[in-house]
């Protein structure tokens, strides 16, 4: 499982133009889900995203986790997180889980976040999604759960 973590401001996601999931303060994360993932790489990744100490205190150091913050997760699924480019020019998806497989998995991930007590707004999963937000900093970090 991969995850792109990015501070941000604010974030909205909107399908076919209609606002499905905003939050003020917290990470956008991409999650990326492949064939092999389980319910350990969901634990392991809640656990650092939550946990991470990227948010800034009172002497402007990154000291504060998203709990610290009171933060929330802008939740959007990403398969395109396990493109391959390493042949030719168009990506193979061929590591990215099926659909109902990923679906699964990315629900159970938020379920996961809400039970830490941050609040998790979503997108639409296997809909075009339209994702905008500030990245503040910015702080962009990259997580994979095979690499503990």
């Amino acid at each position: 499982m991969k995850a792109v973590i990015q501070r941000a401001k604010n974030a909205t996601v909107a399908v076919d133009a209609e606002t499905v999931g905003e939050i003020e303060y917290g990470f956008v994360v991409l999650l990326g889900i492949t064939h092999d993932d389980t319910v350990k790489d969901i634990e392991y990744l809640v656990n650092k995203i939550i946990h991470l100490r990227v948010f800034e205190d009172e002497n402007k150091k990154m000291n504060l986790s998203l709990k610290d913050v009171q933060g929330s997760i802008l939740s959007i699924s990403q398969f395109t997180l396990y493109g391959d480019t390493r042949k030719g020019r168009r990506p193979s998806f061929i590591k990215a889980a099926k659909p109902d497989y990923a679906n699964d998995l990315y629900e159970l991930f938020n379920r996961h976040v809400e039970k830490e007590g941050i609040t998790v707004e979503t997108g639409e999963f296997g809909a075009m999604m339209n994702v905008s937000f500030t990245n503040e900093g910015p702080v962009t970090l990259i997580i994979d759960s095979k690499e503990q």
